[in-house]
C-alpha cells in the first residue's frame, strides 16, 4: 500500500525537534507492514543540497510567488518528494525563523505550499503513482486535508497527527485568497479560528483521523486544561481520534553498538557504564567519583519542558548529594538560570548551552537518572532513548510519559516491574520530592540495577505502533 507522508522536517536530512525523529523513521518501521511510504518535504538548502541525484516530476510557474520543481529522490533510506522552491525555502539557518529569531513572515504560504502539492500528489496529479492514504504531520502540513474538502477531487483518506497542540500556525484572515482557499471557507466550520486562518484547527476538523503521539496526551488535549482552545473541537471528533505512542529508531540508539560511546554495554553488562559516567562528568566539568547520584537534562530549555522548575529544585539535588550535567538551549532566562548555576556550583553542576547528538547520546550513556519534568508532554522521545540506555527516568505523570514509565512505587518495586520514577502535580515541590525518591533508590544498588535492566528490556522500537498506523490507513483505504 502506497501512503504519502507531509512534513516539514525528517531527520537525518532536518531537524528542529521530535517531529522529524518520527517522520525519518515511521517509514522504515512500515516496511514490515507492507506499507510503502513516501515523504513530502520542503526543498531546504540543506536538502537541496544533499541531493545527489533527483527527477524533476512537476512544475510549477507560479506557486505561492514564484516558479518551483517537485523532485523524487531517495536518501538515507528515505523515499522523497522535495518541493523545490527557492523563493519559499532556499534560507540559511532556521527553517521556521529569520535572522532576528521570530517566524519568517511568509511562513503561512511556506507551509500553505507544502500542504497544497501534498493535497495535489493525494488526488493522483502524478499519474504513475496514486497513494492510498495521506498523512500529514502537525499544523505545518494541516491545510492538506482542508485542500482535499475545498477541491472535491477523488476521495482519500486523511491522517492528521498532532505533535503538539502548543503550536497552531495561526494567521491573519486576509491571507484566505493567497493561500487558495475560496471564500466560504472562512466560517466556524471551515478553517476560521477565533477571527484568524487556524491551520491546524482546520486539519482537525477535516481529517478523517487525528493521532497523537501518546494516548494519554489524546485524552488530555480534549480536556479544557490541555485542550488550547480546541477541546470542543477535539470531543466532537470522537472515536475519529486516538493516541499511537512514538518509538525510536533502537539500530540508533543501542547502546551495544552506539558508535558516540566511549563505552558499549548491554542489560548484563552494567558495570560498563562507568566509563561512560566519567566521560560524561569530565565533558561538563564535573567532580570525578561514583558516589555522588548524576542526573542529567537533555532537553529544549523551557517552561513547557519544565525547565524553571529544576531550577527551583536544585537546592534539593544538592543537599541530596548530586550533580547534574544539562544539555539543551531554549528560553535565555533558562538557559541564563543554569549557567549561573553551574558558575555557583563548579564540579556539582555543569551546563551545555545548544544541542550535540553525540553528546545526547553520551549523556543517554552515562548518566544515572535522566530529569523530564514537563508540564505536559505529547510523547516525549528522550527517556524512551533513557529507558534503551539504562538511564532510570524521573518524569512528570503526563502524557507520554505517563504512557511509557512505570513508577518505582512500593508495589511496583515489590512485583519488580519499576522503570522509573512518576511525579504528579507538576510543581517544585513534587519534583523535589521526585529527586529525593531518586537518590534514595540510588543508594540501594540491587533495586537501581533492576529498575535499570527492566527499562532497557522495555520494548521502546517502532514495531508495535508501526502495526497501529499500518491498520489504521488500511481501514481509511478499505
Amino acid at each position: 500500500m502506497d501512503v504519502l507522508s507531509v512534513a516539514s522536517e525528517a531527520y537525518p536530512l532536518i531537524k528542529t525537534g521530535g517531529l522529524a525523529d518520527v517522520a525519518g523513521a515511521l517509514p522504515g518501521a512500515l516496511r514490515a507492514e507492507g506499507v510503502a511510504m513516501r515523504t513530502l518535504l520542503p526543498g531546504y538548502l540543506a536538502i537541496t543540497e544533499a541531493l545527489v541525484s533527483a527527477e524533476v516530476v512537476l512544475r510549477w510557474d507560479d506557486l505561492f510567488g514564484g516558479a518551483a520543481h517537485l523532485l523524487a529522490a531517495s536518501l538515507h533510506g528515505l523515499d522523497l518528494f522535495v518541493l523545490d522552491a527557492p523563493h519559499l525555502y532556499a534560507r540559511p539557518g532556521n527553517i521556521y525563523l529569520g535572522p532576528d529569531g521570530r517566524d519568517w513572515p511568509d511562513n503561512a504560504l511556506r507551509f500553505a505550499a507544502l500542504a497544497r502539492v501534498g493535497a495535489w500528489l493525494a488526488q493522483g496529479r502524478l499519474p504513475s503513482w496514486r497513494p492510498a492514504v495521506v498523512h500529514a504531520h502537525d499544523w505545518q502540513a494541516a491545510l492538506l486535508p482542508a485542500y482535499l474538502h475545498y477541491d472535491g477531487g477523488r476521495p482519500i483518506g486523511s491522517v492528521l497527527t498532532v505533535h503538539n497542540l502548543a503550536f497552531q500556525g495561526v494567521f491573519p484572515p486576509s491571507l484566505l485568497p493567497a493561500l487558495g482557499l475560496p471564500p466560504e471557507s472562512f466560517a466556524l466550520d471551515g478553517v476560521e479560528y477565533f477571527g484568524a486562518i487556524g491551520f491546524l484547527k482546520a486539519g482537525l476538523l477535516f481529517a478523517d483521523r487525528i493521532t497523537t503521539v501518546s494516548p494519554t496526551y489524546a485524552a488530555e488535549i480534549r480536556t479544557p486544561a490541555d485542550g488550547m482552545a480546541l477541546d470542543g473541537l477535539l470531543r466532537g471528533r470522537g472515536a475519529a481520534v486516538s493516541g499511537i505512542l512514538n518509538g525510536i529508531d533502537t539500530g540508533i540508539w543501542n547502546p551495544a553498538t552506539d558508535p558516540l560511546l566511549p563505552a558499549h554495554y548491554d542489560a548484563t553488562r552494567l558495570e560498563a557504564r562507568a566509563r561512560n559516567r566519567a566521560e560524561v562528568q569530565f565533558r561538563f566539568s564535573l567532580a570525578a567519583g561514583e558516589t555522588a547520584p548524576l542526573f542529567a537534562v537533555v532537553s529544549r530549555l523551557t517552561g513547557q519542558k519544565g525547565m524553571d522548575l529544576l531550577l527551583a529544585a536544585l537546592p534539593v539535588l544538592l543537599a541530596e548529594g548530586g550533580q547534574l550535567a544539562v544539555l539543551g538551549a531554549g528560553d535565555p532566562a533558562i538557559e541564563r538560570g543554569f549557567r549561573d548555576a553551574a558558575t555557583a556550583h563548579p564540579g556539582r553542576i555543569g551546563c551545555f548551552v545548544g544541542y550535540d547528538e553525540g553528546l545526547a547520546h553520551l549523556v543517554q550513556g552515562g548518566t544515572d537518572a535522566l530529569l523530564v519534568p514537563s508540564r505536559f508532554e505529547p510523547c516525549g522521545l528522550t527517556q524512551l532513548c533513557a529507558l534503551r540506555y539504562g538511564a532510570v527516568p524521573v518524569v512528570a505523570r503526563v502524557g507520554g510519559l505517563a504512557d511509557t514509565v512505570i513508577d518505582a512505587s512500593p508495589m511496583a518495586l515489590a512485583a519488580g516491574v519499576a522503570t522509573g520514577v512518576q511525579f504528579a502535580p507538576v510543581t517544585a515541590e513534587m519534583l523535589e520530592a521526585a529527586i529525593r525518591r531518586a537518590a534514595a533508590l540510588r543508594r540501594q544498588p540491587q533495586t537501581w540495577q533492576r529498575m535499570q535492566r527492566n527499562g532497557m528490556a522495555t520494548d521502546v522500537s517502532w514495531r508495535d505502533p508501526a502495526r497501529r498506523y499500518a491498520a489504521l490507513y488500511r481501514e481509511l483505504a478499505g
